[in-house]
């Protein structure tokens, strides 16, 4: 029996996609854990290398505690809970791929701040150990098994953007609710 027949009877579609809420926290426990103490050691020396359109934001974020930010992936998984519900439940995956196809992106967004800054960044292991490989194998196994196509996959990506001014709202509702 071939890897791929076995795990594709091992491991249900249904079940993978429920993986995504597991596959999603634990990359954010990786940023909530790391991202108020090494902001704290490392923005100082880093502030003068950031490109001047993202100062403010890398400013913003420099000053968030690690419950601010825990408020903001809270709002995230509240939302991914039954988006993630209609897509294994009712077939229902517009939302389901565009939040997966922004996730798999954000790997990119680590990546690219590490190399840019030549150093370890929050979120940059469990991106490329957990969220890159969950996310190929999530968007192949849902083309292999005909429950979307490549094409809709990529038409499906861009509404993964709603997901933006969700964050940002958890962002500042973590501001207001956990004061310094």
């Amino acid at each position: 029996m071939s890897y791929k027949v076995m795990t594709e009877s091992i491991i249900s579609i249904q079940s993978v996609m429920w993986l995504f809420l597991a596959t999603f926290m634990i990359h954010d426990f990786e940023e909530i854990i790391f991202v108020e103490y090494w902001m704290k050691r490392n923005y100082p020396k880093m502030s003068n290398k950031i490109p001047g359109p993202a100062r403010k934001l890398v400013k913003n974020m420099s000053e968030v505690t690690s419950a601010q930010f825990a408020v903001a992936v809270c709002l995230e998984f509240i939302v991914f809970v039954p988006v993630t519900y209609l897509a294994v439940e009712h077939q229902n995956y517009i939302f389901f791929i565009g939040f997966n196809a922004l996730l798999f992106i954000h790997v990119f967004t680590h990546l690219g701040q590490s190399i840019f800054l030549k150093s370890y960044t929050p979120g940059v292991v469990t991106a490329l150990f957990v969220t890159l490989p969950y996310s190929i194998y999530l968007f192949n196994r849902m083309v292999s098994e005909g429950l979307v196509s490549f094409k809709e996959v990529l038409i499906y990506a861009p509404v993964g953007l709603v997901l933006l001014p969700l964050v940002m709202l958890g962002h500042k509702l973590g501001k207001m609710v956990i004061r310094d």
